[in-house]
C-alpha cells in the first residue's frame, strides 16, 4: 500500500537545533551532516517519497541556506513537480507571523499553504531522529483507529541527559496517550516521542487557529500534554532501527554505528532507500602505503595516510603519515601530514595542518566549527 495524494507533509528543519549548537550555528537541525553523504532531514523526507507522499513543506526559521542548496528543487526526491512537490516554508510567510517559538506558532505561519492544500490529512515530522519510517503503516493505524492524532515512539532506554531533551508518553492498555512528560529528568527505558504525527487537516487548521487565539506556542505542551484526556492521540509504536539525536555524544554514537554492518543494514533498507544531494565526485582514492580499516569513505576523498574507525565524508583528504582514528571527517576537510585524529568531530572545510595532534574521548569527542583552520 501507498499513501494516496490526500496527504501533506510538514517537516520542521529547525527544532532541536540547541542540542547541537556546535553543529546548527550556521545550518538548520535539517541541514546537519551524518552518515558520510546525508543530511539529517534526508531521513524523513525519503521516508516520505517512499511512502508516496508528493507535497512536502519544510518549515524553516533561521540559517536555512545551507538547506536551500541541499535541497534545491527537490529532484533527488522525486519532488520537483508543478503541482504538489516541495515547499521552503521561511518565517514571515503572512503578515501576522514572525519567528517562531514553538511548533504551534510556526504552524500559524504556514496557515495558509496548510489551507490550500488539496490534503485531507497532515505528517508532521522533525529532523532530530535518523530512522526509514514506513508511513503506510502509521497512516493506516491511524485511519483504522479512528484517533483524532496519531503519535509515533520507539520504547528505550534513556539517560537523564536525553531525557532531559525528550518528550516521554504514558500509554495506557488501549493504546492511548494519557500521560505527556515534556523533557523530564528521569532515566530507564521509557516511550520517547520520536516528532513525528499524523492528523487530519481540518483538526489540525482549527487547533492552530484556537491556539493563536489562546497565544499558545507548544505543540506539547497545549495539545499531547494540555489536552490529552479531550483528543482521542494514540501511540503508534515504531519497531525499526533508529537514532535520536539529544547531544553531540549521541550525535557521535550515532554516527558510530553505522560501521556496524547489522545497523547500516537496519537502517538502509532495500525497498525504502534513502536519498540525498547528488555531488559528480570522483571515487575515493588510495595512495600507496595508505591503510583504511573498519571506516566509511565517501566518493572524492584523498587517502595516504591510515583510517580506522572512521567516517569520511565526500572530498576529505589525509596527508602521507596522519593517523585518523574515531572520528568523523566532513565534507572538505584537509588533514595535513604527521598528524593524529581520534575521537574528533570537524565541520565542512577545515584545514588541519601538518604536525598537528587532536585527541578526545568518545565521551567528549573535540568538535571542530565549520572552515577552521588548526
Amino acid at each position: 500500500m501507498s499513501l494516496n495524494k490526500n496527504i501533506l507533509g510538514l517537516i520542521f528543519a529547525n527544532m532541536h537545533e540547541d542540542v547541537i549548537p556546535e553543529l546548527t550555528r550556521q545550518r538548520t537541525m535539517g541541514s546537519v551532516l551524518f552518515g558520510g553523504r546525508y543530511r539529517m532531514i534526508d531521513f524523513v523526507l525519503s521516508s516520505m517519497t517512499n511512502s508516496g507522499v508528493d507535497e512536502v513543506g519544510v518549515v524553516t526559521k533561521s540559517n536555512y541556506q545551507s538547506l536551500l542548496d541541499h535541497l534545491g528543487s527537490g529532484r533527488e526526491w522525486d519532488m520537483a513537480r508543478k503541482i504538489g512537490g516541495l515547499h521552503l516554508l521561511p518565517p514571515f510567510s503572512n503578515i501576522a507571523s514572525g519567528i517562531y517559538r514553538g511548533r504551534l506558532e510556526a504552524l500559524y505561519g504556514i496557515t495558509d499553504f496548510i489551507k490550500c492544500s488539496a490534503a485531507d490529512y497532515v505528517i508532521m515530522s522533525d529532523c532530530d531522529v535518523v530512522a526509514s519510517f514506513d508511513y503506510d503503516a502509521i497512516f493506516e493505524a491511524h485511519v483504522k483507529s479512528g484517533a483524532d492524532i496519531t503519535a509515533v515512539y520507539a520504547r528505550a532506554t534513556l539517560d537523564q541527559d536525553a531525557a532531559v531533551h525528550s518528550n516521554i508518553f504514558g500509554i495506557d492498555d488501549n493504546g492511548r496517550i494519557n500521560n505527556v512528560l515534556i523533557n523530564p529528568q528521569l532515566s530507564g527505558e521509557c516511550n520517547v516521542a520520536l516528532n513525528t504525527y499524523i492528523i487530519s487537516k481540518d483538526l489540525l487548521v482549527n487547533i492552530i487557529t484556537d491556539g493563536a487565539a489562546k497565544g499558545h506556542y507548544s505543540f506539547a505542551k497545549t495539545i499531547l500534554q494540555g489536552r490529552c484526556n479531550e483528543f482521542d492521540i494514540r501511540a503508534y509504536e515504531y519497531k525499526g532501527y533508529f537514532s535520536k539525536i539529544t547531544s553531540i555524544k549521541t550525535y557521535y554514537d550515532a554516527n558510530m554505528a553505522l560501521l556496524s554492518t547489522e545497523n547500516r543494514k537496519a537502517l538502509f533498507l532495500e525497498n525504502n532507500p534513502i536519498y540525498t544531494k547528488i555531488r559528480d565526485n570522483p571515487p575515493a582514492k588510495l595512495a600507496i602505503g595508505a591503510k583504511v580499516r573498519n571506516s566509511l569513505v565517501a566518493d572524492g576523498c584523498i587517502i595516504e595516510g591510515t583510517v580506522e574507525n572512521s567516517i569520511l565524508f565526500r572530498g576529505v583528504k589525509v596527508g602521507k603519515g596522519s593517523v585518523v582514528r574515531n572520528a568523523i571527517v566532513m565534507q572538505d576537510t584537509c588533514v595535513g601530514r604527521n598528524c593524529t585524529l581520534d575521537s574528533v568531530i570537524t565541520d565542512k572545510q577545515v584545514i588541519i595542518t601538518d604536525g598537528k595532534i587532536l585527541t578526545g574521548s568518545s565521551n567528549y569527542p573535540i568538535c571542530i566549527g565549520k572552515a577552521a583552520q588548526i
